[in-house]
């Protein structure tokens, strides 16, 4: 087994188990399920939203964390889970394109990912951490946070949230029920039960939810415990279909997203007391992310990303162990196996899912504010000011660029187009002031 020899952080905590300690079989399979409770609310969120099997994702962040493990060489102790930065993209494009064209789309964005690994292998990461500071993805975290707010508020309020009909109290009781728990469970539980309130909210709003008889429960009647799960394959559920206009929604999300992982890699470091950024290398860790993306899109599954309530499981706990990590990707693959288990997930009601979003797009969309604060951006300085105000009118504004090269057409809009503003602004303003 590999050891580390440069430990040039100090710890934040001293370990129980270390990165490479294997921990007794029915103690690994408790401290296992840990990190399966703080990841499950917010993984399997992101298929209930989009469309796609809550089955794939889970399958997808099982296997997606293994292949991570692998290519970090066991090294990182890191959860992969469904990223929300591409909620609302994935969302609009099942819309308007074929499935085929959606899932290769978010293939090409795990490419891309392994392009900026290797790019950062040759050239180090100082050019990427130049191209996005926190100046440009603070707001567009903010942009994906409040982009997101009025499918949480629907969710909440309708019957037919995707056309905005059939406005129901009921819907809305439900929804500040399973809100109220969640706050609650987020402001006033500690130690792991802290880092799970989202779960917490699910349970609490589905029991509500029983009560009040909005739960269809034959669905889950007429599975059984044991089930092939709901996968898309290529070429017999879709057929993999290059579309560069929807390359361009897709592909500036990663960025972002890439910005992210570089955020929770520092805190891991800070918190087990290793440089991972030199060993096992910071490209390794992205390209891993990138590879779990590219085989979660080939069954279905939306991308992955580094989860930050499972680095907040190695904090509380004190357990590093790779292990542990490995053990917990294998629960989520097993449960994606059991039919009854994501009969009932899939049966959750809308404003059950609505009510944790309203605080769920609420924290993302603070995050970024918080990103800002954290780095002392000067919104004296006009050059910030201006950076952060465009960023967040068109995306949230929803600002699309429809353009034509040849005969190829191409499709900018939200998200994607105000980060690419974003980062136009940030290289071509000049960073000085002048008198």
């Amino acid at each position: 087994m590999a050891k580390f020899e440069d430990e040039i952080y100090e710890r934040t905590v001293e370990p129980e188990l270390d990165v490479h300690e294997r921990p007794k079989f029915f103690q690994g399979l408790l401290l296992s399920s840990q990190h399966l409770f703080a990841m499950f609310g917010a993984t399997v969120l992101v298929p209930f939203l989009t469309g796609l099997p809550v089955s794939a994702a889970l399958i997808a962040s099982g296997i997606g964390t293994l292949l991570y493990i692998l290519i970090t060489k066991g090294q990182i102790p890191a959860y992969l889970g469904s990223s929300f930065a591409f909620i609302l993209p994935i969302t609009i494009a099942l819309g308007a394109n074929s499935l085929g064209e959606v899932l290769t789309a978010l293939f090409f964005s795990g490419i891309l990912y392994v392009i900026i690994g290797l790019v950062i292998r040759l050239a180090g990461s100082n050019w990427l951490i130049g191209l996005l500071p926190p100046i440009v993805v603070g707001p567009v975290i903010m942009v994906i946070g409040l982009g997101l707010a009025p499918v949480a508020v629907d969710m909440a309020m309708y019957t037919d949230s995707g056309n905005q009909e059939g406005y129901s109290m009921t819907y809305i009781i439900v929804a500040l029920i399973t809100l109220t728990i969640t706050i609650l469970a987020s402001v006033f539980l500690k130690g792991v039960l802290g880092l799970i309130p989202i779960l917490i909210g699910i349970i609490g709003g589905y029991i509500t939810a029983l009560l009040f008889g909005i739960v269809d429960l034959e669905p889950i009647k007429n599975t059984s415990w044991l089930a092939m799960p709901e996968l898309y394959i290529p070429y017999q559920d879709y057929t993999p279909t290059m579309n560069l206009g929807l390359f361009m929604v897709m592909l500036p999300i990663v960025f972002v997203t890439i910005s992210e992982h570089i955020g929770h890699q520092l805190v891991i470091n800070k918190i087990v007391g290793r440089d991972f950024f030199k060993k096992p290398g910071l490209h390794r860790s992205i390209i891993g992310d990138g590879v779990a993306t590219m085989f979660s899109s080939t069954i279905g599954g939306p991308p992955t990303t580094t989860y930050g309530e499972n680095i907040g499981v190695l904090a509380i706990t004190r357990i590093f162990s790779i292990w542990v990590i490995g053990g917990a990707a294998i629960l989520a693959v097993i449960l994606g196996f059991v039919g009854k288990f994501t009969a009932v997930v899939q049966s959750i009601p809308s404003p059950v899912m609505g009510g944790v979003s309203i605080l769920l797009f609420g924290i993302i969309a603070a995050s970024g504010l918080r990103m800002l604060v954290d780095a002392k951006i000067d919104f004296d300085n006009k050059r910030n000011l201006v950076i952060a105000s465009v960023i967040l009118v068109i995306g949230i504004g929803k600002a699309h660029l429809d353009f034509t090269i040849g005969n190829i057409p191409f499709n900018l809009e939200g998200m994607a187009l105000a980060a690419v503003a974003g980062i136009i602004l940030n290289l071509i303003l000049p960073k000085k002031e002048r008198n």
